[in-house]
């Protein structure tokens, strides 16, 4: 068994509750030893993951990884959050008893870390000194080497953010174990795994995986789900799974912060690492803040709504990231970056990865490549063309990475927000950009956020579904007073931003995109601040209100005519039959305030009338 006490003074870790609370898992787990670490033992570690083949080189400071060939996603269906109210149950958060979960996952963890490291890994998922600083301290024990080197670079990783804690006992207690991950009946009636979020302790219970937000606990399970349920508890912020972005207009020096949900493969990190069209890249530049999480809250003394990226780093979706789509992301692993790529496909001969979409084609020769699962490329059967690399693979890397973040990205005041977006990957009903000024009718629209499903969240592709404000896989508390908070909280604020729904992927009947997206994405965010300025005044539709062709900045840019009067139109017939499903899945929510049937109601009547 493990000598806690001196591997922690041995780390100077004094915070007494930390202390103990590493003793209790690591008795429980069995660990063979504790090491506690910090952002500077990186290097090492990465050496010694190199030596143990649990990383393999991919370039200069660049790192290859592979995870179990079940264990590539999120899942769903195992994902519960588990208080002792059981008022706290929602339709999507999957609620379960303290009481019967938290024994339940001690009975997986026991013993299960025996002959393994536990590793101690303080964070904090903000910057310090932030007014939600008090919710981001966090102390993560894992069994696995990989998930330290990906915490230190989704995270502020080290002893000092917990052992000054104002209050010594106000922080994450998040557990990972690995398990045997072949021996787990990933998918089947026996499937052992579980990730469970007991949200009214501040603590997180991970069970059977080594990937993701399955592994790294201070991304969505304390960054999204854990810290909603704290912001709800507290009545003091929201956290959301969106990006935030700001846009400065060097002519008049004017600068706007936009943020927004988009479900998995809907654009969210295309969009919130863009650069603005060459046309355009005089007057204007993007700042990259965040592509996956921001925490919302108003200024007590300002009056302002205003936001910022928990994390340290991106978990980007590596596939179609190419130099057109995302030339920032792709500049974020360069060599020397520290990246981790997993499960893209790898040469060990040459130490190069390669993602569907990187490059129009693979590489023409075949030597020595492996596909994600590790097999040889040049072994496959005539006609196999199965994926080189997963649909869900990653690359991790840390903010500073990328070379337009924001110089602010992490100032504990946080930005201003001036918008608020949602957009959803759908082939109609959805224009290019619809603004919504009343409050309750932004909420509303972000309630009723529509996507086709993603290898992400274990979808069929193609399926429509409702991901109400991107944070149906998020969710920690029920539904109805969801909808209430994001009113209470957006409603305290003298500024209020403005609402707008955008969809870059509307196709027309041969299939084409109707719109070209990516870097062009920018100009509908330009129309919305001239509007939230009064500099335009739009179209207003019974659905919000969008641009005329003549009020879109369209300089440099080749579109058919025929394309941009669809995508600035509202089917109205389409939109009926829209309207009628929402209501379907909005009669699932409890408790749902007034305010948000009243929007519905009032936009169900419009479209009536103007049919």
């Amino acid at each position: 068994m493990a000598d806690v006490e001196a591997a922690l003074d041995q780390a100077g870790l004094t915070n007494p509750h930390v202390r103990e609370y590493v003793q209790y898992w690591a008795d429980l787990t069995g660990a063979e030893r504790v090491e506690v670490v910090s952002a500077s033992d990186d290097a090492r570690l990465a050496e010694e993951a190199l030596a143990a083949g649990e990383l393999l080189p991919a370039g200069e400071g660049l790192y290859y990884s592979r995870s179990y060939h079940k264990d590539t996603a999120r899942s769903e269906e195992r994902t519960i959050v588990a208080t002792s109210n059981p008022s706290d149950a929602g339709v999507y958060n999957n609620w379960r008893p303290s009481s019967e979960m938290k024994p339940l996952l001690e009975g997986k963890m026991r013993g299960a870390s025996a002959g393994k490291t536990m590793y101690v890994v303080p964070y904090l998922m903000a910057p310090p000194g932030s007014p939600l600083e008090a919710f981001a301290a966090g102390v993560e024990l894992t069994d696995s080497r990989t998930v330290v080197m990906h915490m230190i670079r989704m995270a502020r990783v080290g002893i000092d953010y917990i052992n000054e804690l104002a209050d010594p006992n106000s922080f994450v207690r998040a557990v990972h174990v690995t398990g045997d991950l072949e021996n787990l009946g990933h998918g089947t009636p026996d499937d052992a795994r579980y990730f469970v979020t007991v949200a009214d302790e501040r603590t997180i219970l991970h069970f059977g995986s080594s990937y993701g937000g399955n592994a790294l606990l201070g991304k969505i399970a304390h960054g999204l789900r854990q810290a909603a349920y704290d912001g709800w508890a507290s009545g003091k912020f929201l956290s959301e799974q969106f990006m935030l972005l700001g846009i400065t207009d060097k002519q008049t020096g004017k600068k706007y912060h936009i943020c927004g949900g988009f479900p998995s493969a809907s654009g969210k990190t295309n969009l919130a690492m863009t650069l603005a069209p060459d046309a355009l890249g005089d007057r204007y530049y993007v700042d990259f803040y965040g592509d996956d999480i921001a925490w919302l809250w108003v200024d007590e003394n300002d009056g302002k709504l205003y936001g910022m990226n928990p994390e340290f780093g991106v978990f980007g979706v590596a596939k179609d990231t190419n130099e057109a789509t995302n030339p920032g992301a792709l500049h974020s692993i360069d060599a020397g970056s520290g990246a981790i790529f997993t499960n893209i496909a790898y040469n060990p001969d040459t130490q190069e990865v390669w993602w569907e979409g990187k490059t129009k084609n693979p590489p023409e020769d075949v030597t020595g490549w492996e596909d994600w699962k590790g097999d040889k490329i040049a072994e496959r059967a005539e006609g196999d063309d199965s994926p080189w690399a997963h649909p869900n693979s990653r690359f991790t890397t840390t903010l500073s990475n990328v070379p337009n973040v924001a110089p602010d990205f992490n100032s504990p005041a946080g930005v201003p927000i001036d918008a608020i977006i949602f957009g959803g990957r759908t082939r109609d009903r959805e224009p290019l950009i619809r603004a919504i000024t009343d409050l309750a009718e932004g909420v509303y629209d972000g309630l009723t956020l529509g996507a086709e499903a993603t290898f992400a969240a274990e979808g069929v592709d193609g399926q429509l579904r409702y991901d109400p404000m991107s944070m149906r896989p998020f969710m920690s508390y029920p539904e109805g007073a969801y909808a209430a908070h994001w009113l209470t909280i957006i409603g305290q604020a003298t500024e209020a931003p403005l609402f707008a729904h955008v969809n870059w992927f509307q196709r027309g009947e041969d299939g084409h995109f109707l719109w070209p997206g990516y870097r062009d994405n920018l100009r509908p965010l330009l129309w919305l601040m001239q509007l939230k300025a009064g500099e335009v005044t739009g179209r207003q539709t019974p659905v919000g209100v969008i641009p005329t062709k003549d009020e879109l900045n369209l300089e440099g840019l080749e579109i058919v005519p025929e394309d941009l009067d669809t995508i600035l139109t509202i089917d109205n017939e389409r939109w009926q039959q829209e309207i009628a499903n929402r209501e379907v899945h909005l009669t699932a929510f409890t408790d749902l305030p007034e305010e948000i049937w009243e929007a519905h109601r009032r936009v169900r009547a419009d479209l009536e009338a103007d049919a």
